[in-house]
């Protein structure tokens, strides 16, 4: 006999199945749920209104998507690939490295592995592919993984979407990225050190060092954005939200005030395109709201607690059938309706078993953004191919390197905590 959640999860797949926005989907089958269960249908637009209009930490989201565009349509962009070029482009393979160390200082501005794909991206392919320097599928798929770092180090849109779903700190959850994402840095930057030397990468013209001074001078008003956004946080001048306002008036500021390089078409652009991206964010977040309660009301949460019990895991076990279970699921599912949909059931039992919620946080986000590059539904390679103009296959077949790489860094703040939560606690995380 079939139950109300069980039509409510096959309505859910089933809409999906036949292109309805998953967001859309999961309102849909709550309120088929509500209405076989025999419960006030209002209960699904009274969720939705509660979670949205009483989440402040959801502003930060369109703010931090706003930032990140109003970056790309100056030219804080090209100032900051110059300055990148400057420190790491005299080696073999730099301009592999550039383009690492880029995703590194950007991270620290948009938030949006996705906002740094699409900005930095097609600049970084012209660039690295130019003159048949490198193979397009090799920097097509170094252009994917690298913007997987941008939302490990903060700011972090995937971490502001766990704090609303665990209640953890946000300004905690980002310091927890930073070693992390250096630590992917790292992981990638040996595997492109590795295929220079044996694909013989070119080596760049090495910029001197007498014009290192003026290249710092002219990218340092973009260089600051992460001290005025970090700063602001952890010196108490504002919360995470606050900052994202901060973040977007300064990049603005920066762009329009110091580099005059906005028309007002390119700013209006930019309003419009984080205007619907919000709105398409917006309406997955509410989807998972309404879902959620569907999910609490039949205590699934505590049904998986119980049965996990049963196993007998340790912690680390865990984290391990975490680790597995969500990197399969990154493999069909977008990012961000498993943070919104399968961490809220996860979390009761991280907790009952001692986890501490930062480090569960950036295990989980890390899981959530190796999915962006995995096959078959990696957002990140959709994206770069159809900027490459490169097959599918060929980008996947030159990413492995990279995700195995990237695996291995996940094992090790899987395995060692205090990798991402040394950071917190000096700056006084009790956790």
């Amino acid at each position: 006999m079939s139950t109300p959640f069980s039509l409510a999860i096959l309505a859910i797949v089933t809409l999906s199945l036949l292109g309805l926005p998953i967001g859309h989907a999961m309102i849909a089958g709550s309120i088929l749920y509500l209405l076989v269960a025999g419960q006030d249908l209002s209960i699904a637009a009274e969720q939705l209104l509660n979670g949205m209009y009483t989440n402040y930490v959801i502003l930060a989201v369109p703010l931090f998507i706003l930032a990140a565009e109003l970056m790309n349509i100056g030219s804080m962009t090209e100032r900051l690939l110059r300055f990148c070029d400057a420190l790491v482009g005299r080696f073999r393979g730099g301009l592999a490295h550039v383009n690492i160390v880029q995703s590194v200082i950007f991270a620290g501005m948009s938030g949006s592995a996705i906002a740094d794909a699409a900005g930095t991206g097609r600049m970084m392919q012209a660039m690295m592919t130019k003159d048949g320097k490198y193979p397009p599928a090799f920097a097509a798929a170094l252009t994917a993984a690298s913007s997987v770092i941008g939302p490990i180090i903060p700011p972090s849109i995937p971490m502001v979407l766990y704090a609303l779903v665990s209640d953890a700190s946000i300004g905690f959850l980002f310091l927890g990225g930073v070693i992390p994402g250096l630590l992917m840095a790292l992981a990638q930057m040996t595997i492109v050190a590795s295929a220079a030397k044996r694909r013989d990468f070119p080596v760049e013209p090495p910029i001197p060092l007498r014009q290192l001074p003026g290249i710092t001078w002219r990218a340092f008003p973009a260089l600051m954005m992460p001290v005025v956004l970090l700063g602001g946080i952890y010196g108490g001048a504002t919360t995470p939200t606050e900052a994202a306002a901060v973040a977007a008036a300064y990049a603005l500021a920066v762009s329009v005030l110091l580099y005059r390089s906005v028309s007002f078409r390119a700013f209006y652009g930019s309003l419009a395109y984080s205007a619907r991206t919000t709105a398409s964010i917006g309406m997955l977040i509410a989807g998972a709201l309404v879902f959620n309660y569907v999910v609490t009301i039949e205590n699934i949460p505590d049904s998986l607690r119980v049965l996990l019990a049963g196993w007998n895991l340790s912690p680390l076990g865990f984290l391990i059938l975490v680790n597995v279970l969500l990197l399969i699921l990154g493999c069909l599912l977008e990012g961000t309706a498993i943070l919104l949909i399968v961490v809220p059931v996860l979390i009761p039992t991280a907790k009952a078993l001692g986890i501490d919620m930062v480090h569960f946080g950036v295990v989980v986000v890390v899981n959530i953004m190796l999915g962006l590059i995995t096959p078959p539904y990696g957002l990140l390679l959709f994206i770069m191919t159809n900027i490459a103009e490169v097959p599918l296959r060929l980008i996947v077949r030159e990413c492995m390197p990279f995700l195995g790489a990237m695996l291995v860094a996940l094992a090790l703040i899987t395995f060692f905590p205090s990798l991402v939560l040394w950071l917190p606690r000096l700056m006084g995380y009790q956790g």
